[in-house]
């Protein structure tokens, strides 16, 4: 047994310690908005609400799902991040198996374009009136087209298909494979990892997005969970009426719900089933990066 040294020792000291006051930073906020979600709104007013409630109610949460308003916005959070996310990684890993074919024809020339789409942007402003004249705007399909290729994700996914040796491809062409079923049959089997993590990065991108709702749509049968959010917290008439209307539906608990601990709560709810799914996916992403990336 190697017998560690005081220095050794006092270096992984100084790491633990560090570490944890790493970790309490950056869990601190999550925790004081969990804390105070499950506080009595009036008594949430008089502060030092940290380390645990107060006093303890549900009906901030109560309020919260009381109005079918939220609902409907998990509805087209839910629906756009399952739909996005599959045609996304579906899309991508396509263009990233036919480039990272040797046979393509062109294939410098479509990297090189490629490549240039993520160094240019044409700016907002051209964009929103590209998504007019294509009939995008006030459409669920703004959230789902734009997103459906990723060069950067491209390029991962590319790296790892070109890991796969090249004698199992010929051998699965000698059998009478052609090349869609050589990708879904046996190359994508091979790629759950990669796949898992660009799927983990799009859907927490998908869940967590409302700028573009914010820009391309002006009904609100099209917000997503997130936009509600984000009025909540910065636009306090918003929350005020928010606030009122989720209470009126349950008179006897308005009085221990008020606007402060009503956005925590809405905070916790948008927040809890991506951060719920994550850890099922951690070992996925961990394991697809580094293949990805270091192998490529």
């Amino acid at each position: 047994m190697k017998i560690r040294s005081k220095t050794d020792k006092w270096f992984d000291g100084f790491n633990i310690l560090f570490m944890s006051v790493i970790v309490f930073v950056t869990l601190a906020p999550f925790w004081f908005a969990l804390v105070g979600s499950f506080n009595d709104g009036l008594d949430y007013l008089r502060g030092s609400v940290y380390l645990w409630p107060r006093e303890f109610t549900m009906a901030n949460y109560k309020a919260v799902f009381s109005d079918t308003t939220i609902y409907h916005a998990y509805f087209i959070t839910i629906c756009r991040t399952l739909l996005g996310m599959s045609t996304h990684i579906a899309f991508t890993a396509l263009v990233a198996y036919g480039m990272s074919r040797k046979g393509l024809g062109g294939r410098n020339v479509y990297l090189v374009i490629m490549l240039t789409t993520m160094f240019f942007y044409g700016g907002l402003i051209p964009t929103y009136l590209l998504y007019k004249q294509i009939g995008l705007l006030n459409n669920f399909m703004v959230y789902i087209l734009p997103t459906l290729f990723s060069v950067w994700d491209m390029i991962i996914i590319m790296s790892f298909f070109r890991t796969i040796p090249e004698p199992i491809i010929e051998s699965a062409k000698i059998d009478g494979a052609g090349e869609y079923r050589i990708l879904l049959q046996l190359v994508m089997p091979l790629t759950k990892p990669v796949l898992a993590a660009i799927a983990l990065f799009n859907g927490v991108y998908h869940w967590n997005s409302y700028m573009d709702a914010l820009m391309f749509t002006t009904k609100s049968s099209l917000e997503p969970v997130q936009l509600v959010l984000m009025r909540m917290v910065t636009d306090a008439s918003y929350g005020e009426a928010f606030s009122q209307q989720a209470t009126s539906f349950m008179p006897e608990e308005a009085k221990h719900v008020n606007p402060a601990t009503l956005k925590l709560a809405m905070m916790v709810a948008t927040t809890a089933p991506i951060v719920a799914i994550y850890p099922f996916l951690q070992k996925y992403f961990v394991k697809g990066v580094l293949i990805g990336s270091v192998k490529g």
